[in-house]
């Protein structure tokens, strides 16, 4: 957890603080990209453009720019194609319940844009399902 800014500093001298400390304990060492020039604005929003350049060369799973109230429907209804290319039970129900934690986890964060109408899945019904697909293929 992060530390509470101390009464009289000023936010801009905690940030650094907090900056200097992390850098450190080497928190920025090894991260994704260093020594990676940054793309080149083009007028619009340079963090946009990048993200969208990485989108389109398949660099990006775009279910990340999604709210969890239409990425989670995505990822239910995609979830049949997903597991039919598990091979063990275990596996199955490690993955519905990871699906369900996230369900219920965006259920009890605030609401931001359109509302989350998932529910979580039954994972009994779910593994016998997939057992089916497997004895029909």
């Amino acid at each position: 957890m992060t530390e509470r800014k101390p009464p009289g500093v000023s936010y801009g001298s905690w940030v650094d603080r907090q900056i200097a400390a992390a850098e450190a304990r080497g928190d920025f060492e090894d991260l994704p990209g260093t020594g990676k020039p940054l793309p080149p604005p083009s007028g619009r929003d340079a963090a946009t453009d990048w993200a969208i350049r990485r989108a389109r060369e398949g660099d990006l799973d775009v279910a990340a720019f999604l709210p969890p109230a239409l990425a989670l429907p995505r990822e239910i209804q995609d979830l049949p194609r997903k597991l039919a290319k598990v091979r063990s039970e275990d596996k199955v129900r490690e993955i519905v319940e990871d699906l369900n934690a996230r369900i219920r986890k965006a259920h009890a964060m605030p609401q931001d844009g359109p509302v989350l109408r998932a529910r979580p899945l039954d994972v009994e019904e779910t593994v016998a399902s997939w057992r089916a697909g497997r004895e029909g293929s």
